[in-house]
């Protein structure tokens, strides 16, 4: 430490007579005394410039003196490789040397490798490995006709809120969510698993057999958007029953959309539109410009 301490000070030393040379050089002379200035400013100038040569060469011999000689490896005969005369046949020993060097920390990896695999305890025996595990149906592709009924109806729904559930794709349930005087949603399912809504207003037509048409107003056309994104915010395989719940829950949140201001900016109407956002938690209105800010 005591060598590192002194290189660096002789370092620090060094950078700082190059700094104060090149400050005086910038400097010059202001033309004023003649010869004579101009001889002063020479000599000064060569004075600090021998004052740095002499301080690299310190620099340069602790430096040499900081490194440790490397460890001698024993590899027999072809150590004498290193005396040939030839300059191609004088590099073979150090990529030689490297070579070992490698192959060793290899063995030593590979026999630490060998006794962690030889403690696993997750091995499994041929018996285990030929039978044959029964695979657990998965409950969002559950197809009881009557679960989509008793999971809607045990939603705290709006007093003016109604559902209908049609069938025209066989077990698969369509139900038509009609919320207050407000809106209409037809929401598609295949199994427990939401992969379609539409949106249109209550004074729209919206039947099991018109599912893809959109509505005529830019508002409920807006609602259908954000309805699509709250639909793959909520998705969840694994607990298909509780993503329908939040998902109807979210939706019913709409009921008043014309009559609710924006929690942001105060305001009834934005653009020609209401505040057709509803936050994925709290059910709060939001403008959708008003959402991200």
């Amino acid at each position: 430490m005591d060598k590192l301490n002194s290189t660096l000070t002789a370092v620090k030393n060094l950078r700082s007579n190059v700094r104060q040379c090149f400050e005086h050089l910038a400097d010059g002379t202001d033309g004023e005394g003649g010869e004579e200035s101009r001889n002063k400013f020479v000599h000064d100038f060569q004075e600090r410039f021998g004052a740095i040569n002499s301080q690299l060469r310190e620099v340069e011999q602790l430096i040499n003196g900081l490194q440790v000689p490397p460890t001698p490896y024993s590899l027999g005969n072809t150590a004498y490789l290193a005396q040939e005369t030839s300059q191609d046949r004088q590099a073979l020993y150090p990529q030689l040397v490297n070579s070992y060097k490698w192959i060793d920390k290899v063995h030593d990896h590979s026999f630490l490798a060998f006794n962690n695999l030889n403690q696993n305890t997750l091995r499994r025996s041929y018996n285990y490995c030929s039978q044959k595990r029964q695979r657990l149906p998965f409950s969002s592709f559950n197809n009881d006709p009557d679960h989509i009924d008793k999971l809607l109806s045990e939603i705290n729904t709006p007093p003016h809120t109604s559902y209908r559930i049609y069938r025209p794709f066989g077990t698969n349930a369509v139900a038509i969510v009609t919320i207050s005087n407000v809106m209409k949603a037809a929401i598609v399912f295949k199994g427990v698993l939401i992969e379609w809504v539409t949106v249109k207003g209550f004074d729209e037509p919206l039947e099991h057999d018109d599912l893809w048409a959109e509505s005529r107003y830019e508002v409920f056309r807006k609602v259908q958007e954000h309805a699509h994104s709250a639909m793959l915010h909520f998705f969840s395989p694994t607990l298909p029953d509780l993503a329908v719940k939040s998902y109807v829950t979210w939706l019913n949140s709409h009921i008043k959309l014309f009559l609710e201001p924006c929690k942001r900016c105060g305001k009834f109407v934005v653009h020609g539109l209401p505040p057709t956002w509803r936050d994925l938690r709290t059910l709060e209105p939001f403008h959708e410009d008003c959402r991200n800010c």
